[in-house]
């Protein structure tokens, strides 16, 4: 239709062509259900993989009866791609999560990743991108019920914020964590779309969206790069398994159903099995970047100069290669620095070389047969296993934590006698399955396997909450993205690990992208504005020079701080919970990790029941009880904070203390009440 006419009932027009495009989505579902591939399919096995790419695909069709078909529309001026010709007749386009066309194959909505939806989010007055008519939908329960109406090209018009836009942003938060791409801001959508080929990092505070970001920018890179990355696979990143369990109704939204998501631990867990747990100074060396120095050390000791020479027996003929000769290879493999387990494979190779030059020249004829039956002569093999051993990186990481002198000859020079003592175990080990090894250690022994065999890489790594990873964490992430780009969000205001990072530019370095760009969102639509502020005054002390984040939402009354007598602390919480429980959404009562048996008491005895961190908030059940080492990541409608200087007091130091504060004073969507019974922390004063 061209872009200027209009029904007389625009409301209802809307509507029809939702439920027309429900149709056409609905007949595009049934075509592919109805597909047959038993004539097309030369054994089980093609059927089999055909069977489930039509499976995936029928899944990436479903109708979700709680996420909009379309959320915008776009009338050109002119044809999209064609000469701007005079008096021409516009283009109309519907943005949704995914393309819908007809019978005819004609568009009915166009996805928002399509270069043609892009001025949906980058348009403006002063620059409409031939665009003159913006239209935003309201929805309510799934049913089209508003409409928006934003004129680009005509100048009489007056720049407004979007009431709908507005109220998308506030709606309340019920059940896992949703998409954003009905509210994506322009400095937003350039990041989103920024090109695979480069690894971007993006600092955001709270309410910023940058967790958001990162999702959409995933599904942006499976739309434009799809065989690529269908080849070389995705991952998202996350801080621990209840994240996850928010974030993971996002990308299936999108129609994304292909990407892993794992924690680090899940990354580097495959070779032994965590069960312990380090001391905060331990797990600072281990996390040490100079752990990697080691680790290369103690493996290339493996290698030892060879004492007699290699003779190979064949026939009657024996071949003679010099212990010196053996050396120089040695050496040479050595100088190239390759993979400790790729030399140890090079190694016999090179040896049955040596003899075949001496088989020709003694007038023999031998192939390459004849040198792959010559490496794997029981005296090259005997050489190689004396000269280059193969090593177990897990018998190798055991060995360091447990032997002080093999640990202080690798060491020397790089941990001072002191970080060696604090990382030797307690109690040693015999065996790898009798240790208990803690994360720290496993990261370690992934180190020490990409050293003796290269890690296999993906095309596109999303990493979240990245200020909380120890340079060794971002290597074993790096490795996962070695040849492909990485997205890395984060808050170094939110760091609450003793071995969070300082600045991106060492994270990025660690990981191995040191080219990478920094954006910086500032940004805020999530947190109130009265609540932002508030938090920020812990700036200063936790990250000195970051910028504060500017929160567009205006919400009076949002923020209430409260002191209460010790012994009414937690049937003030009770009330207050019951007080936010009066308001639609859900809520988080968030505590220190040692006040939550004390919290949890109290709701039983008032008869309120409350679901844990990663359970899904349902319209029965609202009410979340949140350690506050859980809550990074999460968002909730209305937070009740109990106590924060508990939430201070239950670091091992102030700084992590006062950050892990800023993450719960900032999870709150509509409303946020303190309550506290000791002093607050001086910085909130």
């Amino acid at each position: 239709m061209p872009a200027h006419e209009e029904s007389s009932n625009p409301l209802a027009r809307e509507r029809a062509h939702l439920a027309a495009s429900r149709a056409a989505l609905r007949a595009m579902r049934e075509d592919v259900q109805a597909l047959d591939i038993r004539d097309v399919t030369a054994n089980w096995v093609n059927a089999a993989v055909l069977q489930s790419q039509i499976d995936d695909r029928i899944k990436a069709l479903a109708d979700l009866s709680h996420t909009p078909l379309f959320f915008g529309r776009l009338d050109y001026l002119h044809v999209v791609g064609a000469e701007k010709a005079e008096g021409s007749e516009g283009e109309r386009f519907y943005i949704g999560r995914r393309h819908v066309h007809d019978a005819h194959g004609d568009p009915m909505v166009i996805d928002w990743r399509a270069p043609v939806s892009q001025p949906f989010y980058q348009a403006s007055r002063n620059n409409p991108l031939d665009v003159d008519h913006r239209r935003r939908f309201g929805y309510t329960g799934g049913e089209l019920t508003a409409y928006e109406d934003e004129y680009l090209t005509d100048p009489s018009e007056t720049e407004q914020t979007s009431k709908l836009l507005q109220a998308e942003i506030e709606r309340p938060r019920v059940g896992p964590m949703r998409d954003i791409v009905a509210t994506i801001q322009p400095e937003q959508d350039e990041i989103v779309r920024s090109d695979l080929g480069g690894t971007v990092c993006v600092q955001g505070g709270p309410g910023t969206g940058k967790t958001a970001v990162g999702l959409h920018r995933v599904a942006y890179l499976l739309y434009a790069h799809r065989e690529r990355l269908a080849r070389t696979g995705t991952l998202v990143v996350g801080p621990n398994r209840s994240f996850l369990h928010y974030i993971e109704q996002v990308l299936p939204a999108l129609g994304e159903l292909e990407v892993q998501q794992a924690t680090v631990e899940d990354l580097v867990a495959a070779r032994v099995e965590v069960r312990g747990t380090d001391e905060s100074a331990a797990a600072v060396i281990k996390g040490d970047a100079r752990m990697a120095d080691v680790l290369r050390r103690a493996i290339r000791s493996h290698v030892t100069p060879p004492v007699e020479p290699v003779v190979v027996v064949r026939g009657s003929r024996r071949w003679r290669v010099p212990a010196y000769e053996v050396e120089e290879m040695t050496a040479e493999l050595l100088a190239r620095d390759m993979r400790y387990g790729a030399a140890h494979e090079a190694l016999p190779q090179r040896i049955a070389h040596a003899v075949l030059v001496r088989m020709e020249e003694a007038g023999e004829a031998p192939d390459d047969r004849v040198q792959n039956a010559v490496a794997r002569n029981p005296a090259v093999k005997a050489a190689v296993k004396a000269v280059w051993p193969a090593v177990d990186p897990a018998k190798l990481v055991l060995r360091l934590l447990t032997d002080a002198e093999f640990l202080a000859a690798h060491a020397g020079g790089i941990l001072s006698d002191d970080e060696q003592k604090q990382i030797l175990m307690v109690k040693p080990a015999r065996s790898v399955k009798a240790a208990r090894w803690t994360a720290a250690d496993a990261v370690l022994i992934d180190e020490a396997a990409d050293l003796v065999a290269r890690t296999h890489s993906l095309g596109h790594v999303v990493i979240d909450e990245a200020q909380d990873l120890s340079p060794m964490q971002y290597r074993a992430v790096g490795r996962r993205c070695s040849t492909g780009s990485a997205t890395v969000l984060g808050d170094l205001a939110q760091g609450t690990t003793p071995w969070s990072t300082g600045s991106w530019e060492q994270a990025l370095f660690h990981l191995g992208k040191a080219d990478a760009v920094v954006e910086e969102l500032t940004a805020g639509f999530r947190v109130p504005r009265e609540v932002i502020a508030y938090a920020s005054r812990l700036l200063p002390a936790i990250s000195p020079g970051l910028t504060p984040v500017e929160s567009v939402r205006e919400a009076p009354g949002s923020l209430a701080v409260r002191g209460v007598a010790a012994e009414e602390l937690d049937a003030a919480v009770v009330a207050a919970c019951e007080e936010s429980l009066r308001h639609e959404g859900s809520i988080g009562l968030i505590a220190a990790d040692a006040r939550l048996p004390a919290l949890a008491a109290a709701l039983g005895a008032a008869g309120h029941a409350y679901l844990s961190p990663g359970e899904e908030t349902t319209a029965a059940s609202r009410l979340t009880l949140v350690p506050a080492s859980l809550a990074k990541g999460l968002e909730y409608d209305y937070v009740v904070l109990d106590e924060p200087a508990a939430v201070v007091d239950g670091e091992p130091d102030e700084r992590t203390g006062l950050r892990r504060l800023y993450v719960a004073l900032t999870r709150a969507v509509s409303g946020l009440i303190v309550l506290h019974a000791a002093d607050l922390p001086e910085q909130l004063a």
